[in-house]
């Protein structure tokens, strides 16, 4: 395992938009290797406090011992960011100042063979963030019919052959490599553009094990509902359909009337409850840290900031 999985992306972007202040609160929903974590608790020393969670064991693991010269200011814990109102309560928060939430896949995830999230190595298709609970990868491709893998390449992968490789998915399996199921797909469509033909089904399978979009819809009203008034949200997304339920999230609770367009009478009394902090157009890594760092060259930030 090389440097760069341990650089945490937009850094300097995240301690500027979540204002850390000594005495803060804050969570981070997938710490990861600790990187942002860090970032946050030396911004808000002496006394500032960090929760970090991952459902991923090996990233406690890691974000422990990162975070271990930062003593009892720092608490790791194992389990989903959808459940930081409760672990929040365990410490006895019932507001914090800052949420930050990293989507996605980590560049350790993705370099570890053992883990199935990449076909660059041979591995076991697991794809699992918790190792422990839920079904594999291989559970998916080998016993899902193919018209449900067909949605899953389609909707989770956003490719328009998801058909096509899902019937060559069905006439090949059983599968229990990352190898062989991307040679499969490789076969069945051939190259078409410059990334390899597997790495859509890839994500769309990865997806459909963790349940991230289900997961991203769930945390961000509880993530809000977290916050104090003038506390801030920061999520980094690494594609499309991650970055587009956090716009429309963010969009919708700015506003105060939801109502249909061609409403005449507003009766949703809905009223907004946060603010974008750049606008609604996310904010990207500059030329220097995608040079320095190739995970951020998909990222995308968006912070809102809750308004009471």
């Amino acid at each position: 395992m090389g440097a760069e999985p341990h650089l945490p992306v937009l850094l300097k972007t995240i301690i500027t938009a979540l204002q850390p202040i000594s005495g803060g609160r804050y969570i981070d929903g997938t710490v990861g290797a600790g990187g942002h974590a860090a970032g946050l608790l030396e911004a808000s020393g002496p006394d500032g406090e960090v929760l970090g969670l991952d459902l991923d064991g090996e990233a406690v693991g890691l974000a422990s011992a990162r975070l271990a010269r930062f003593g009892a200011r720092a608490h790791v814990v194992e389990g989903s960011y959808t459940g930081m109102r409760a672990e929040a309560g365990r410490l006895g928060w019932d507001v914090v100042d800052g949420i930050l939430l990293d989507l996605g896949v980590s560049s350790m995830q993705l370099d570890g063979a053992g883990r199935g999230f990449s076909f660059l190595q041979d591995g076991p298709l697991d794809m699992r963030f918790a190792t422990r609970t839920g079904r594999t990868a291989a559970d998916v491709v080998n016993f899902s019919d193919e018209s449900e893998l067909a949605e899953i390449i389609f909707r989770y992968g956003e490719d328009r052959l998801g058909r096509r490789i899902a019937r060559a998915i069905v006439n090949n399996r059983p599968f229990e490599s990352t190898r062989g199921l991307a040679d499969v797909i490789l076969r069945a469509v051939g190259r078409r553009e410059r990334i390899h033909p597997a790495t859509r089904t890839f994500q769309a399978l990865r997806i459909a094990v963790n349940g991230e979009l289900e997961s991203v819809e769930a945390v961000l009203p509880v993530a809000m509902g977290l916050l104090k008034a003038g506390g801030r949200l920061a999520v980094i997304s690494f594609h499309s359909l991650e970055d587009r339920l956090v716009k429309e999230y963010f969009r919708r609770e700015s506003v105060d009337c939801i109502c249909p367009g061609r409403q005449p009478v507003c009766t949703c009394s809905h009223r907004a409850s946060l603010l974008e902090v750049y606008g609604h157009k996310p904010v990207e890594a500059d030329e220097a840290e995608k040079e320095l760092n190739s995970r951020s060259r998909s990222a995308k930030l968006r912070v809102a900031e809750k308004l009471v």
